[in-house]
């Protein structure tokens, strides 16, 4: 069955309740096997399309995930990207900003990240940190160190807008945008929670502030919402994909990527003149070698 990653796509300026966007939804898949071998097919698909990107060098695509706690951003990175050659590829995940990064503009560190030419980069978490957690934890802002009166009601408005030009200017550049928001349930992500508790060898992945930030949910859908329909647009389309289910979640990004990337038609560079002639020397002189 295809999957049709548009239906996950947040029109432009779209009012958005997330508490009536599904969290999960009919399985498009009979089994396990025919899950692996629809993920491997987008996978397969990736690898060729990312080996065209790599060699035209004239696109770059950066790969934007934000979620609440337990919604599977890393396992998404993991299994999408499975296929991909590590030198075409950098991944980066934004966690508590330094000291040298506080004493920047709000884009400052993740701008260094941005994916090169021929390349794809994934932020794990990204600026968008900047309206969601800064936003929910207002005394992060006073960290920033701002000038008082830049600190209004309008902040996020602003940020919003800085924002919006940010990505026109980058996707104007060449770098091509795709956002996803993987909507996990309350109640799943409870669930995932005591699995991480109850299993040994997912200890690792809990930690007491996870339960801290979950008491502050709707506070987190609030922000989520504002974000999303003042930032999701044609040059940078957020994907709200339900994540209730890891598998689905997995194959609905795999396919938007491979779509994405499909549209924009591209080629391996031609070769013509002198280098063609070099070619054609260079075949001869190979085909003389004994």
């Amino acid at each position: 069955m295809k999957i049709h990653a548009d239906d996950y796509r947040v029109p432009d300026g779209k009012t958005l309740h997330l508490s009536k966007w599904p969290t999960s939804t009919k399985r498009v898949y009979k089994s396990k096997r025919d899950y692996q071998d629809m993920l491997k097919d987008h996978v397969g698909k990736l690898d060729k399309l990312q080996q065209l990107l790599y060699a035209s060098n004239q696109r770059a695509v950066l790969l934007i995930f934000q979620a609440m706690d337990a919604a599977g951003k890393d396992g998404v990175i993991r299994h999408v990207m499975s296929g991909i050659n590590p030198q075409g590829c950098q991944v980066f995940s934004f966690k508590h900003p330094s000291a040298s990064e506080l004493a920047h503009d709000f884009l400052w560190r993740t701008t260094r990240d941005l994916p090169e030419r021929g390349k794809i980069g994934i932020f794990n978490r990204s600026y968008y940190e900047e309206v969601l957690v800064v936003r929910v934890h207002p005394g992060l802002l006073e960290k920033q160190k701002l000038p008082d009166k830049l600190v209004t009601r309008d902040i996020w408005k602003e940020r919003f807008k800085d924002i919006r030009a940010f990505e026109r200017h980058l996707a104007r550049n060449g770098t091509l945008i795709l956002k996803f928001f993987l909507h996990v349930s309350k109640q799943e992500q409870k669930k995932r929670f005591l699995e991480r508790i109850e299993e040994p060898s997912k200890n690792w992945k809990f930690s007491m502030g996870d339960v801290e930030e979950r008491k502050l949910w709707d506070k987190y859908m609030a922000a989520y919402e504002d974000m999303i329909r003042h930032t999701s647009r044609p040059e940078a389309p957020w994907h709200v994909v339900p994540a209730d289910n890891k598998w689905f979640t997995r194959l609905v990004v795999a396919a938007e990527v491979v779509e994405a990337l499909d549209s924009l038609g591209l080629k391996y560079p031609k070769v013509s003149g002198a280098a063609l002639r070099d070619l054609e020397k260079a075949r001869q002189i190979l085909r003389k070698e004994r």
